[in-house]
């Protein structure tokens, strides 16, 4: 997987007036049993040892004796357990060489010769995450579990792969790249020109073909490009991938993936002393040499710098709006700890908010739909660097972009923050105060780009000293302002825009056929003649998909695995209580929640009106964006800034788990607080729900500029999740919750969206705001519609139920609600494909089944990994060269489907799809690919969860204790048997209700006369214009 490097805040920090709690050192794990600093423990030197009480943990800083590897342990009292391991990979070039070399480490290693353990390993585990990703210089291997056993199976398999990878040749060819036919099994004389034709293939090369089509993160790198020119793309040009070689890549292994160059980070409740011991055992085998530690850094900007590159057109956006740009400024070395949490207040404060002063000069302003994807401060290195920018520019109004940016910041520095900042630290309070289940996996992300930037790794978990560090800076007067002065008052700048080129694609595919060409010449040349070269080329392609054959049913008795007797059967119980306050039903759950409550509710309706119902999504932005009769949208954020944690409103739908037409509509809201300010959040939300002013003579305006931020990231959000934009299409034609969520977040609503952004300034939108005004009349109401859940303390749910009467006593009492029957239908039992400007493809197989408590859901369930992970991936990743696919079974809404991501061979995942029914009803399925399949589906079920979602399964669904336990003890009773008989009645014997859709560029097959219905989300003709 690929990750960009992006700064995030840090949000753990607690208030001043809390710390004599928080440097209670007793509150942190005791590690009195750890030999002094300087002494050996297990092969290694203990370095530091750092409590940090406000976050209940202690640090413990190691280094390996034998070959230098760094060790961070955080010692807390969390059962969720997590490992890392991590290496340098700075690359060479744009090969993708550290991304392939990711991919092709999790194929196979010396202890575990078997075809893909990583992916092997999933079903033999109860881990709540296994992963691994290639940021900008350095990759890591992460995984987190809460079981024991779990925790040193999977750390030996992560050991090995790293450490001592097969990087057999075929694996080199899968996962990077190679030439081949492109249907193998379909090639020879009798075969389709397109089966025979040759083409490039590999999984990370699709991949990064599919993250090309996403504009947004093809002008995050050519912009790092030209800041970071010796700091290549680590996922890979596409353009540069087909030039690396399986020796350069094993060359790579050899140099970086070495204890000497790692990074290893142990969290949570499991004993160090054991983890010490196993992993010494894996790194003695090594001697210490010589690595890189060079951390690349950016050009120096002694001026004005102007960089403008061509880039694709979003037929989403209008024609004259269709550039990029931004202004960066380099700031100071990341080793200054406090100055880095500075500059990330200062970006909050400049870009977190529909108020904030970038966001108004900028965006309100008109000169661009939204911020840049470079926007914000981020260390992508030793120095930090600031970025503001925009999307959707015109061409003449980039200067004006430059000139607005100056301008608000020489206003700042003139009238300062005023007491911003605090809110800032406000929200850091309540995120300290607020519990996750991944918290350890969180940090860990967090720590390790620092350490191996040259920060200090223990600067991370230090929250308190850097709080009050910063504090006292800002008592001395001015130390936001200064950092305006010191930073970003010059023209040492990058100027990066990205202008648009209608030929940007076509030129992409002509490189690519004439790379294609090249290769096969070079190919050639070892061959007597041409047809040789190609035979050659297909016979390759067989060997290797008779390779991945034998993998399927390969012995896998040398990979460790967890049991069914290692799930319980019965899992405890969440103690629930409920009442009523007047006419609403109020669910309890009462437990330690650090001084927090949290609030949810819904209310519910029915049968409300399509055209209503599709600008509930657009409604639920607006409330947060307009203001009131009496108070701004400033005001208004300043107040939640201030008193609350998240606020939020949306559109809900909650099937019914007994009958798959059944469902709940209705309006959720959330937020949670410090106990103190729950009243306060409560008339937050009742000003925005109910007061949020439509008739104010810049509502136009401001809805205008919201629909065209949605539009402007709609074409990417469709590249990053196309699969899930086909399931949700395929699901609406018979599941009337996929009906809802098809209008509300599926295509159809990016395609309603850009209709009404695409409306010209004089028009009107007196429609749009009547619609939305009549949603607000009915969207919270004191009524027997309105459902609450809280969650508190025991000893705040007396404050709170008093809260919440008073909150309910504000409120309207009745209010009409429209209905209309249902008015949009989808098509069943059809193909439907969207013409989108992507490389890949995105593709979904939907069937509907039975609903949740129905006896057939659970072997439905288990099926859909059975599926997974012997067959799809399988056929679709490995022989197929997509990213990704799988199966699901959705007991909530009764459907079952199959979907595929970022796939070059559409037409042969669907062959793949439609057969699969016949293949799971005949395979003989044995007890150890059942046992698999369970645990592969509990890692869902027993994942460690927070307090604040306690109780969300019965309150939004309405799945009661007892209905989960039928439904635990069904899956873990399935048979083989079971599985084909859901198979076949399923799969197989409704195949003809399926319903397919399809994502990605027009293609002859794609055509009406093939049986497809070709649906335009609206962009048809500027997707012409760009082919």
């Amino acid at each position: 997987m690929l990750r960009a490097a992006q700064a995030q805040i840090r949000r753990w920090l607690p208030r001043r007036q809390d710390c004599a709690a928080l440097t209670d050192v007793s509150r942190c794990p005791d590690v009195s049993h750890l030999p002094n600093i300087g002494e050996q423990l297990h092969g290694f030197t203990l370095q530091r040892v750092k409590k940090v009480p406000e976050l209940e943990l202690t640090a413990v800083q190691l280094q390996h004796d034998r070959t230098g590897a760094e060790y961070m342990h955080v010692a807390r009292d969390d059962a969720n357990n997590v490992f890392s391991i991590s290496f340098r990979t700075n690359p060479p070039d744009d090969t993708g060489v550290p991304h392939i070399l990711e991919h092709t480490t999790l194929c196979g290693s010396e202890k575990y010769p078997v075809r893909d353990p990583f992916f092997k390993m999933v079903p033999r585990s109860l881990s709540n995450y296994m992963n691994a990703w290639t940021s900008q210089d350095h990759t890591t291997y992460p995984f987190a579990t809460t079981n024991a056993q779990d925790f040193n199976n999977l750390m030996s398999v992560y050991l090995d792969a790293t450490l001592h990878p097969l990087l057999q040749e075929n694996d080199f060819t899968q996962e990077g790249w190679r030439i081949g036919p492109e249907n193998p099994l379909a090639t020879g004389d009798a075969a389709s020109e397109d089966a025979n034709r040759l083409v490039f293939k590999g999984v990370v090369y699709n991949e990064m073909k599919g993250q090309m089509s996403d504009a947004d993160y093809l002008y995050y790198v050519r912009f790092h490009n030209h800041l970071f020119p010796a700091l290549h793309n680590s996922g890979g040009d596409p353009q540069k991938i087909t030039d690396l070689t399986w020796e350069q890549l094993r060359k790579y292994h050899a140099d970086h993936y070495h204890p000497s160059n790692a990074k290893i980070v142990t969290y949570g409740n499991m004993p160090l002393d054991e983890h010490l011991q196993e992993v010494n055992a894996r790194l003695n085998h090594f001697e210490k040499i010589s690595v890189d530690h060079n951390v690349k850094m950016p050009i120096e900007l002694d001026g004005p710098k102007y960089v403008t590159v061509p880039g694709p057109l979003d037929p989403l956006v209008p024609s004259d709006r269709q550039y990029k740009t931004s202004v960066t400024w380099l700031m100071g070395s990341i080793t200054d700890p406090v100055e880095h949490f500075a500059l990330n207040v200062l970006s909050a404060i400049l870009f977190d908010k529909y108020s904030s002063p970038m966001y108004r000069s900028l965006v309100t302003a008109g000169l661009g739909a939204d911020f840049s994807p470079n926007t914000g401060y981020e260390s992508a290195g030793k120095r930090g660097v600031l970025s503001i920018g925009l999307s959707a520019v015109k061409k003449e109004d980039l200067p004006k972009v430059r000139e607005a940016i100056a301008k608000t910041l020489l206003h700042l520095r003139k009238t300062g923050f005023a007491k911003k900042a605090d809110g800032i630290l406000h929200k850091l309070e309540l995120g300290i105060k607020h519990k996750t289940a991944h918290f350890g996996m969180s940090m860990m992300q967090q720590l390790t780009p620092r350490w191996f930037h040259g920060g200090d790794p223990m600067d991370v978990l230090a929250w308190q000293e850097l709080h009050d560090a910063f504090k006292a800076r800002c008592e001395k007067g001015d130390y936001l302002e200064s950092l305006i002065d010191k930073y970003l008052l010059n023209d040492k700048t990058l100027t990066f825009t990205m202008e648009p080129s209608q030929t940007y694609s076509q030129e992409l595919a002509d490189e690519e056929s004439k790379r294609l060409a090249e290769k096969i010449r070079e190919a050639t040349k070892q061959f007597p003649n041409k047809q040789d070269a190609h035979q050659y080329l297909e016979k390759r392609e067989l060997e290797l998909l008779e390779v991945q054959e034998k993998g399927r049913d390969q012995d896998l008795s040398c990979l460790p695995t967890l049991h069914i007797q290692d799930i319980p059967r019965e899992k405890e119980r969440i103690p629930l209580r409920h009442d009523t306050i007047g006419h609403v039903n109020v669910q309890w759950r009462e437990a330690p929640t650090n001084g927090l409550t949290y609030f949810r509710a819904l209310h519910q309706f029915h049968n409300l009106p399509d055209e209503l119902r599709q600008m509930i999504p657009l409604f639920t932005s607006a409330i947060m964006r307009l203001g009131t009769r009496h108070l701004t949208m400033e005001q208004l954020e300043e107040l939640m800034t201030h008193k609350t944690g998240h606020l939020h409103v949306g559109h809900n739908t909650s099937p019914s788990p007994l009958s798959a037409a059944s469902f709940r509509e209705g309006i959720a809201i959330s937020g949670y607080a410090l106990d103190r300010n729950i009243p306060a959040m409560y008339e937050i939300l009742r000003t925005i729900i109910t007061e949020t002013d439509f008739d104010g003579p810049e509502v136009e305006q401001n809805i205008r500029e919201l629909l065209q931020r949605s539009t402007s990231g709609a074409i990417n959000s469709i590249a990053d999740s196309g699969h899930y934009f086909a399931r949700t299409y395929a699901e609406a034609s018979f599941s009337p919750v996929g009906r809802l969520e098809e209008q509300t977040e599926g295509i159809s609503h990016v395609k309603l969206t850009t209709n009404l952004a695409s409306r010209s300034s004089t028009e009107s939108f007196s429609d749009v705001i009547q619609k939305l005004k009549a949603i607000q009349a009915f969207a919270i109401v004191n009524s027997d519609q309105l459902r609450v859940s809280l969650t508190c303390s025991s000893e705040s749910s007396s404050a709170n139920r008093k809260a919440l009467r008073r909150f309910l006593g504000t409120l309207p009492t009745s209010t009409t609600i429209p209905s209309a029957p249902a008015e949009t239908q989808y098509p069943r039992n059809t193909k439907s494909f969207f013409p989108l400007p992507y490389q890949v493809y995105y593709s979904a197989w939907v069937v509907p089944t039975v609903p949740y408590v129905d006896a057939a859901s659970a072997p439905l369930e288990i099926l859909a990994g059975l599926l997974q992970h012997n067959h799809l991936h399988h056929e679709i990743r490995e022989k197929g060269g997509a990213y990704g696919g799988g199966a699901y079974a959705q007991g909530l809404g009764g459907v079952f489907g199959m979907y595929s991501y970022r796939d070059p061979n559409p037409q042969n995942t669907l062959k793949i799809m439609a057969e699969a029914g016949k293949w799971a009803r005949d395979r003989t399925w044995t007890a150890q690919n059942l046992e698999a399949a369970k645990l592969a589906a509990f890692q869902g079920y027993d994942a460690p969860q927070a307090v604040d979602q306690d109780g969300l399964r019965l309150f939004l669904s309405g799945i009661t204790d007892e209905m989960l336990q039928t439904r635990r003890e069904r899956l873990l009773d399935v048979t083989a048997a079971d599985i084909q008989m859901v198979a076949d009645q399923f799969l197989v014997q409704r195949a003809s209700e399926s319903s397919v859709a399809v994502l990605g560029e027009s293609k002859d097959w794609a055509s009406a006369k093939n049986g497809w219905k070709i649906v335009d989300v609206g962009m048809a003709e500027k997707i012409k214009l760009m082919a």
